[in-house]
């Protein structure tokens, strides 16, 4: 953001809240990436969660969330470790969703 005056001659009283660089705004950065152990184990206590149980140990909702999350947090992984875990994970959800 510049600090030039508009047509009315007013300057802008302060710098961009949204990180503007070379006049457009830019996505916030994220250097950090998770840990693939801390990823891997948290899948494994989820798996291992739902192994466990007779019937649906989360709520409706949560485990809608657990559907969507779990697939995406095996991003993290190797390819093949990924698909199985997540192939793993599904068909606990499937056996759980007929118990109910």
């Amino acid at each position: 953001m510049s600090d030039a005056a508009d047509l009315f001659g007013h300057r802008p009283m302060q710098g961009s809240l949204f990180g503007e660089e070379e006049g457009r705004m830019a996505a916030p950065r994220r250097d950090v990436l998770p840990d693939p152990q801390d990823v891997r184990s948290r899948l494994h206590a989820l798996l291992a969660r739902a192994r466990a149980a007779e019937a649906m140990p989360w709520s409706e909702r949560d485990a809608r969330m657990w559907q969507t999350v779990f697939p995406n947090m095996a991003n993290w992984l190797p390819a093949d470790e990924a698909d199985q875990l997540r192939f793993d994970f599904a068909r606990e959800m499937e056996r759980l969703s007929r118990a109910a």
